[in-house]
């Protein structure tokens, strides 16, 4: 088990075409801001991701790309697409379990894309008590995040959430449609909202979070008084 310190551990789960090497990057401005703060752990999804051929506003390009569960037969994911499938996701689940148990315990989680869609099923798991106790966490971030449109996920939607949870997604995305970042945030209760002027990428703007995170810091230190 890793040491206690005065710092927030956050796991944090990065999105589809990506990986934990490409999303540690992505947060690289988050985590110089919260240093004295902070400690970041990254997940790494356990199905490989056929690389896009050309550039676009998706996630990511490149040789090494991960997802956490596919809504297609052919093992691909679309955001936007009802699924009857969600092929993979117990897998995944299971990883984040043994992150838990190796690496743990966190305070808290972050996810961007379909690793914040995944956020909010742990949340939903965490609070009907679906999860493994191991896995266990006091807030939870989620930047670009919705409501999985699997039909095996439909279960973890069906109440609302209590969680402190900070949502953050970009006006112009268009991967991710500020009404289905809406729809989630919608379902949780204890929450704050931010809506920036870009697209689907991860905000590195210090103001977007620092007022989150000082409540989850100072919360954390004053329960140890």
């Amino acid at each position: 088990m890793v040491e206690q310190n005065n710092k927030l551990r956050i796991l944090a789960i990065h999105g589809y075409r990506q990986s934990g090497v490409i999303f540690k990057s992505k947060l690289g401005s988050l985590k110089q801001s919260f240093k004295q703060k902070i400690d970041f752990v990254f997940a790494e999804a356990p199905h490989q991701v056929p690389p896009l051929s050309t550039d676009s506003n998706e996630e990511e390009t490149t040789r090494d790309t991960r997802g956490w569960w596919f809504n297609t037969a052919d093992h691909t994911f679309i955001a936007t697409e009802p699924s009857n499938l969600s092929v993979g996701f117990n897998d995944s689940v299971k990883v984040i379990e043994n992150i838990f148990k190796d690496q743990g315990p966190f305070d808290g989680i972050l996810g961007f894309s379909q690793g914040a869609s995944f956020v909010s099923i742990l949340c939903s798991m965490q609070q009907k008590k679906l999860a493994d106790p191991l896995i266990k966490f006091n807030f939870a971030i989620m930047i670009s995040g919705f409501k999985s449109l699997c039909e095996p996920h439909a279960v973890f939607y069906d109440e609302n959430f209590n969680l402190p949870t900070l949502h953050i997604c970009g006006e112009t995305d268009r991967i991710i449609p500020t009404e289905m970042a809406k729809s989630l945030s919608d379902l949780f209760t204890n929450k704050k909202v931010v809506i920036h002027k870009g697209g689907h990428f991860v905000a590195g703007k210090k103001y977007i979070y620092n007022d989150f995170f000082d409540e989850m810091y100072a919360t954390k230190n004053n329960s140890k008084v």
